[in-house]
């Protein structure tokens, strides 16, 4: 049970504790926290997803545009000796992040594993072989 906070040290104690736990809806900073790294061979992202689990993970490559979405539940239930609550909580939410990647690179390139709540995605470096714009300049006389 919680003491009135005159009881403690601080008078703001209560006010910052974290009984209630982590919900990212309301401190999503840990949430999601992204690196991107420049290697030899590529690019590396490494993604924080504190709390989700892999299924929940979708990495989608659409128009040169690499998206990760993460879908978290929970629902927090105590109850008492006699089954009665003495709180619910539950949370449900999605987050996304879009990294534009080129139009080279494809699904097979791409290079993903989830572990300890870090999702690692390795991607090559290509080119853009779009065609350079070659200029052709009017002489002027005069």
């Amino acid at each position: 049970m919680l003491m009135p906070s005159i009881f403690g040290e601080n008078l703001l104690d209560d006010f910052f504790d974290d009984s209630f736990g982590y919900y990212p809806a309301a401190g999503s900073a840990a949430l999601m926290e992204t690196d991107v790294k420049d290697t030899d061979h590529g690019y590396e992202i490494t993604m924080n997803l504190p709390g989700v689990k892999k299924e929940d993970i979708k990495a989608e490559l659409k128009d040169g545009y690499l998206t990760i979405t993460a879908n978290s539940n929970s629902n927090k239930d105590e109850k008492d000796e006699k089954g009665r609550y003495i709180r619910r909580e539950r949370y449900s939410g999605s987050c996304s992040r879009s990294f534009y990647v080129g139009d080279q690179v494809t699904e097979g390139d791409v290079k993903a594993k989830f572990e300890n709540g870090t999702l690692t995605l390795n991607l090559p470096k290509k080119e853009d072989k779009s065609e350079t714009e070659n200029k052709k300049y009017i002489a002027i006389e005069g």
